[in-house]
């Protein structure tokens, strides 16, 4: 018992210092930044002019829009821009291609945070727009070729033309949703970092390196990235975030291995990420196969142009 509460404990601490003196003031800043862009419709006129030149790619205006949110805020924030493009009859198509864009992006809840310790965020951020890119392509052109093109608009009533908010509204807006986030996200990075603790102090990640290290070791991975690499999948971005600063810190990780990895590791195709994204609606779930398939390859595409910088 006293090997959980200290299990416990320690993932309790590193949970919320993570949370409230790391991604908290990224967030926030970043929430607020993309609020001020919105509110004054600069953010609408990027995705005017984007739009054309994205739809080759099998993209829409909405699914630029999910593609800059996870850039700039998080991996969930694409998540209502998502739902938004379902009820609004988006093809089961584009759906996919959208899907598959967001899932082979880095989030800025991870990518922002780790420039801190040494990530080349702005490399990173561009490689991973590429990959993004390749993603929806694949997707919509490929994987995704046996989805429906045809878009179910559903008709609303007019809205009337509402106020531009002020400047303090837009703060306290944009703030308030960034602590939500945070907020949000600690119980399940106190979970994750604690059966991923639990798991290091059973021996079950020393087991896995010796069992796999050597293999790892010949086709010139570090063994090092085994624990990361598990956590990600198991636990998600955010989980991960939490073990690789901590390894950071005490010099098991390098940040020469932090940017080479930054391309296979950074992204939400994982067991959460994909869970809390296809809760947009059953046309976005129905999409995910294949979304998955063009994920997977801009995220190979991604590792490959990291390792290449």
């Amino acid at each position: 018992m006293g090997t959980f509460i200290e299990v416990v404990l320690q993932a309790g601490r590193s949970a919320v210092e993570l949370a409230l003196f790391t991604l908290l003031p990224i967030m926030v800043v970043m929430m607020i930044l993309l609020r001020f862009l919105e509110a004054n419709g600069i953010l609408g006129r990027i995705v005017a002019v984007l739009t054309p030149l994205a739809r080759p790619f099998g993209l829409t205006g909405m699914a630029v829009l999910a593609m800059l949110q996870i850039t700039f805020v998080s991996f969930v924030a694409p998540l209502p821009t998502l739902a938004l493009m379902e009820r609004e009859g988006t093809s089961e198509r584009h759906l996919a291609a959208a899907l598959a864009a967001v899932l082979a992006m880095a989030p800025a809840n991870a990518t922002f945070p780790l420039a801190a310790f040494g990530l080349q965020a702005g490399p990173v951020l561009v490689i991973s727009a590429l990959g993004g890119i390749l993603a929806a392509t694949t997707t919509f052109w490929f994987f995704g070729r046996r989805l429906s093109r045809e878009t179910r608009p559903i008709p609303v009533a007019p809205r009337q033309d509402k106020a531009k908010p002020s400047l303090l509204k837009t703060i306290n807006t944009g703030g308030g949703e960034a602590v939500q986030i945070v907020l949000n996200i600690i119980p399940m990075l106190l979970l994750s970092l604690a059966v991923v603790i639990g798991l290091e102090r059973a021996g079950a990640v020393a087991w896995l390196a010796l069992a796999i290290g050597p293999m790892l070791s010949a086709i010139g991975i570090d063994a090092s990235v085994i624990l990361p690499a598990l956590t990600k999948f198991l636990a998600g971005s955010t989980a991960y975030l939490g073990v690789v600063t901590e390894m950071v810190k005490q010099g098991r990780f390098s940040v020469g291995l932090l940017n080479e990895s930054a391309g296979f590791l950074l992204h939400p195709l994982d067991l959460p990420g994909v869970a809390i994204l296809i809760s947009a609606g059953p046309r976005v779930a129905y999409g995910l196969l294949p979304a998955i398939a063009g994920g997977a390859l801009g995220i190979a595409f991604r590792a490959l142009a990291t390792n290449l910088m």
